[in-house]
């Protein structure tokens, strides 16, 4: 069983930068793969970005360049650095954690945190 909290929501600004944290427990935490999801009003969870236990990072196209993946496992966190932030961002943020190999399908993660909202206004 591992347990996700997330942390670091918030408004910002067009343009502005945001850092959300995703703390675990449980588990050994540097044996799954950490993946962040978010969720607009009415649809889906889509993938946003995920960083293989091995090391690789993976990241949507709309985000590549913009967001980082990170993880410290001595802390056992995993974190999503956000620039260049639009409104279009704006959504609710889920980190979760995964052992399988296909990371960028939400229905292969089997926990997740309850979410940060995250607000860019124009």
């Amino acid at each position: 069983q591992v347990q996700l909290v997330e942390s670091g929501g918030g408004l910002v600004q067009a343009g502005g930068s945001l850092r959300l944290s995703c703390a675990a427990s449980g588990r050994t935490f540097s044996s799954y793969s950490m993946g962040w999801f978010r969720q607009f009003p009415g649809k889906e969870r889509e993938f946003v970005a995920a960083f293989r236990g091995g090391g690789n990072t993976y990241y949507a196209d709309s985000v590549k360049g913009r967001f980082a993946i990170s993880r410290d496992n001595a802390k056992e966190t995993v974190y999503l650095q956000m620039s260049s932030l639009s409104p279009e961002d704006t959504a609710v943020y889920y980190c979760a954690a995964t052992s399988q190999l296909a990371l960028r399908s939400p229905q292969n993660y089997g926990y997740w945190g309850q979410g940060t909202q995250v607000t860019v206004s124009s």
